[in-house]
């Protein structure tokens, strides 16, 4: 009897964990059994495997519950645990994947490494003898930020144009798959934490032209590209001031010399851009752009423009030479781009097509890191000159200090190591006239 028992026991448990209802109904007795037709003494004693979850409760309460909890309160198996973290793994790698490339996208990377590139070569160049590395790092890190920032902002603006524009339908926010608010939250982050990195590690007036360049490409130049074609010049100042935000960063001033790169960036972006708006036509006019070319059908005026500033940069070689930037070999090197950049705007002026628009376009691209290039590698710093500027300044200090302690004696003559600054020229580092056509270097008496 009591083996007929187990086996009815056995053989209904069978059909319950067969029984593809979701429901399992257990009904306990008074002596706390898990059935009442059961014979066994030891509950406890089943199988974990066992899908019949045990349990006491009061007499006559009815137990309720669901496959997928009772399931749930199985332990899994190694393997199956591994399964499930393994998966839970990729979904957060995809997870990050995903917005790490919105967040690339929205920099706009590549453009934003150039705008770095331009602050680091700035920063070389006003450093003199000694680089701050960790200066440099910084500038770099904060640059970037307040560039991605920038380039967010402009396109939570122009989601709508985007979106017309073959080149640019795919980006996040008009392909859907980032929202705005969560740009505008990644662009906000970006800018006040550049600004505050630049503020921190180097000076005020640097994170002063970072926050102003911010507002002034977002703000600024962004709204105009649907009003005037002027649009392209101001873009054009916006890319020169990142090599003085650099030059600042280091020197913690604006001087005369700070000049001679932004310049090389504000002429070549003209020809630079206006090659890529000629080649682009179409897409500007879908997107309700007013650029520059599409007032002009025939692109005699973009040429035009393209060429005056391409002549533009013929001198900026010969002044960093003059200012004691560069030495003479840059200004032949920077001499002979500045030709070469020239010659294919002249092509494009005489024959106005998509192939020339495109050489032009290529040659504007290979100009500027090797303007740059050269620029860091035959740049000049007088350490004769620089240690005569100090120590006379520091010789001056104590002649008037001890006047002022009333002590009338004579300015005694300095040490050998200490000799005032000679007299300078404006062409005050030339040393050789690098072409006939150029002034003779000032010869001091």
């Amino acid at each position: 009897m009591w083996r007929r028992n187990s086996l009815s026991l056995a053989s209904k448990l069978a059909r319950l964990s067969s029984n593809p209802s979701p429901f399992i109904l257990l009904r306990t007795s008074h002596h706390h059994a898990p059935l009442s037709r059961s014979n066994s003494t030891n509950p406890g004693s089943t199988s974990p495997a066992d899908p019949v979850t045990w349990s006491q409760s009061r007499p006559d309460v009815r137990f309720i519950a669901t496959r997928a909890a009772c399931d749930a309160a199985v332990d899994l198996p190694p393997a199956a645990a591994a399964s499930t973290s393994v998966g839970k793994g990729k979904e957060v790698a995809e997870l990050v994947k995903h917005y790490s490339r919105c967040y690339w996208e929205l920099s706009k990377a590549r453009l934003s490494m150039l705008v770095v590139a331009t602050s680091g070569t700035g920063y070389i160049l006003g450093s003199g003898s000694s680089i701050d590395y960790l200066g440099l790092c910084c500038t770099c890190a904060g640059t970037m930020m307040v560039a991605a920032a920038a380039n967010s902002l402009n396109q939570v603006f122009e989601v709508k144009n985007d979106a017309m524009m073959n080149r640019t339908r795919l980006r996040p926010l008009p392909s859907g798959r980032i929202t705005r608010p969560h740009a505008v939250m990644w662009a906000s982050s970006m800018g006040l934490a550049g600004t505050a990195l630049l503020a921190c590690e180097t000076n005020m007036l640097a994170a002063g032209l970072a926050a102003s360049n911010l507002v002034l490409y977002a703000f600024v130049y962004t709204p105009l590209k649907q009003i005037h074609p002027v649009n392209t010049w101001v873009g054009a100042i916006v890319g020169a001031i990142p090599p003085l935000l650099g030059w600042v960063a280091a020197s913690g001033q604006i001087s005369l010399n700070s000049m001679v790169l932004p310049a090389a960036l504000y002429f070549w972006q003209l020809p630079h851009f206006m090659a890529l708006a000629y080649l682009c036509r179409k897409d500007y006019a879908d997107g309700g752009f007013k650029m520059f070319s599409l007032a002009d059908p025939s692109g005699y005026r973009t040429a035009w423009v393209a060429l005056r500033n391409c002549l533009y940069l013929l001198p900026l070689g010969y002044l960093a030479y003059d200012w004691g930037i560069a030495s003479g070999w840059f200004c032949m090197e920077s001499t002979l781009l500045a030709l070469a950049i020239s010659s294919t705007a002249g092509l494009f002026l005489v024959n106005r097509t998509t192939k020339n628009a495109r050489r032009m376009f290529h040659a504007s691209l290979l100009y500027l890191p090797v303007f740059m290039s050269g620029l860091l590698v035959h740049r000049h710093y007088d350490s004769e000159l620089s240690l005569a500027v100090e120590n006379s300044n520091q010789l001056a200090e104590s002649t008037l200090s001890s006047s002022l302690d009333g002590e009338l004696t004579e300015s005694s003559p300095p040490r050998k190591n200490r000799r005032p600054a000679p007299s300078r020229a404006p062409v005050a580092y030339a040393s050789v006239a690098p072409f006939p056509f150029l002034p003779a270097p000032y010869v001091s008496n």
